[in-house]
C-alpha cells in the first residue's frame, strides 16, 4: 500500500513539473531583430557595420522592427539610436530620401532657412525640435500705422545653425540661421515676410498644438488713438430700413473721439486751439 501511494504521488509530481517546464519553455521562445551595433547619430546612411541582430522574446512583438539587416542597410537614420537599441521603421527615412538634413524632411514638406539673431532666436534657446510661432512686423507705405501679426503657428525648428540635434545640457546658443519645417505655401509666406518686414520667433510648448485667431496689433492701437472703423456705404444704405430677411443689420458705430485741445497763454490772454484726431 505504501509503495502504491508513493507511486501515485511521484507520478502526480512528475506530471505537474512536466507541465510547468513545458509552459516555461513555450514562453521562453526568442527571435532575432535588427539593432544598432553601436551608438549612431541622426543623418547617417546605415551600413552593414552599423547594424547587428539581437535576441528578442516572441511574446513581446515590436511593431516596425526588422528581421534582416539587408532591410535597413542603405537607408538614412533620422533619429539618434543607442547601442543594441532596436531599429524601427519610424527611425528611418524612406529609401532615396538622401542624407543629412534632407533625410529628416517628410514628404510634401520643405526646410526653409531664415536669418536669426539673439532676439529672433529667443535668446539662444531655440533648439532642433522646438516649436515656435512666427510674428511679422510691417511698416506700410503711405503713412499707415505699423502693425505686427502672427503669420505662422506651431512651426517645428529643424536646425539651429548647423546643429540638427538639441544640446543635451540645454545651453543657449546664438546662431545666425534657423531652419524651419514648412509646407510650400508657408515657405513662401515666410520668405516674403523676411523680405518686406522683420520677423520674430515666439517659443511655445511643444505639446501645445492649439491654433488661435489673433488680430494684428497696430501702433495707433497701442498709443490709444486708433480711428473707428468706417461703415461701408452698402451697409449705411440700410439705415432706416426694417431689419429682417435679406437686410444686413447695421453695426453699432463707436462713439466719435473728442478733438485735441491746445490752450495758448500769452500774458493775460488765453486762447484754445482745437486739432482733429
Amino acid at each position: 500500500m505504501a509503495l502504491f501511494m508513493a507511486s501515485i504521488l511521484a507520478g502526480g509530481v512528475t506530471y505537474f513539473v512536466y507541465k510547468r517546464l513545458r509552459a516555461a519553455s513555450g514562453q521562453g521562445k526568442i527571435t532575432q531583430i535588427v539593432a544598432a551595433s553601436g551608438e549612431l547619430p541622426a543623418g547617417i546612411t546605415l551600413a552593414s557595420k552599423d547594424v547587428t541582430l539581437v535576441n528578442w522574446p516572441t511574446d513581446l512583438p515590436l511593431t516596425g522592427s526588422f528581421a534582416k539587416t539587408d532591410a535597413v542597410v542603405g537607408r538614412p537614420l533620422i533619429v539618434p539610436v543607442q547601442a543594441k537599441e532596436p531599429i524601427l521603421e519610424r527611425d528611418l527615412a524612406v529609401p532615396g530620401a538622401g542624407i543629412g538634413l534632407s533625410a529628416k524632411i517628410p514628404e510634401g514638406m520643405r526646410a526653409t532657412a531664415v536669418h536669426s539673431n539673439e532676439v529672433v532666436g529667443v535668446a539662444g534657446f531655440l533648439y532642433p525640435g522646438s516649436h515656435v510661432d512666427v510674428l511679422a512686423t510691417y511698416n506700410p507705405p503711405g503713412g499707415l500705422s505699423p502693425f505686427t501679426r502672427t503669420i505662422l503657428q506651431d512651426v517645428e525648428v529643424l536646425t539651429a545653425g548647423q546643429t540638427i540635434e538639441p544640446d543635451p545640457q540645454g545651453k543657449p546658443q546664438t546662431v545666425n540661421v534657423v531652419t524651419l519645417l514648412l509646407n510650400p505655401e508657408d515657405s513662401q509666406k515666410l520668405l516674403l515676410t523676411s523680405a518686406q518686414g522683420t520677423i520674430q520667433f515666439v517659443l511655445r510648448n511643444g505639446a501645445d498644438k492649439k491654433q488661435v485667431e489673433i488680430e494684428p496689433t497696430r501702433m495707433d492701437q497701442l498709443m490709444g488713438y486708433a480711428k473707428p472703423l468706417e461703415v461701408p456705404h452698402s451697409v449705411a444704405s440700410n439705415a432706416g430700413r426694417p431689419r429682417g430677411k435679406g437686410v444686413n443689420p447695421l453695426p453699432t458705430a463707436p462713439a466719435p473721439r473728442q478733438p485735441y485741445v491746445l490752450e495758448v497763454i500769452q500774458g493775460n490772454q488765453r486762447a484754445e486751439q482745437k486739432f482733429p484726431e
